[in-house]
């Protein structure tokens, strides 16, 4: 564990990862958030892009509009997203604007990830708010769910939770 996870972010991440094996089980590429502040879940979110046909349905920005809901405000204050992938430049520019504290995610995305992997948009010195990023948090599991989903996409069989 990295000296900006703590003991808490693994049993955080495991509540993630249901979320994208429950993204998967409706055919959704698997990958899951949920929000925390002051030790409770409030919020919880799974990618729904085809389902809701929107491209903008990452699981991110579900759990960011349920936490507001929850809230009743759209800056969620010393909240942490827990996400089973790296944030891509859409879901981190809105984790900004809600001005979450931590955002903890288990699997690099090198491909679109906007925390380090591809450009580090959380590091922006220009950007108004500021959050701790940990990143690696459960890794080889959530890596091993977009894998699964893709490789069994990839040879016309349905994906399944355990990467089948």
């Amino acid at each position: 564990m990295s000296e900006l996870t703590n003991p808490e972010d693994e049993r955080w991440m495991l509540e993630a990862i249901r979320e994208a094996e429950a993204a998967l089980e409706e055919g959704e590429v698997p990958v899951g958030a949920v929000i925390v502040r002051e030790g409770r879940l409030v919020a919880r979110g799974r990618n729904q892009i085809e389902r809701l046909q929107d491209a903008t349905a990452h699981a991110e920005i579900l759990a960011l509009g349920a936490a507001s809901q929850a809230f009743e405000s759209w800056r969620l204050l010393g909240a942490t997203l827990y996400v089973t992938i790296e944030p891509c430049p859409m879901c981190a520019g809105a984790i900004l604007l809600a001005r979450i504290e931590r955002v903890v995610f288990g699997a690099y995305d090198p491909e679109i990830g906007a925390a380090g992997s591809m450009i580090d948009l959380f590091a922006e010195r220009k950007m108004r708010h500021r959050c701790v990023v940990a990143g690696g948090v459960l890794e080889a599991r959530c890596r091993g769910l977009i894998r699964g989903f893709f490789a069994a996409r990839r040879e016309g069989r349905t994906p399944s939770p355990n990467g089948d």
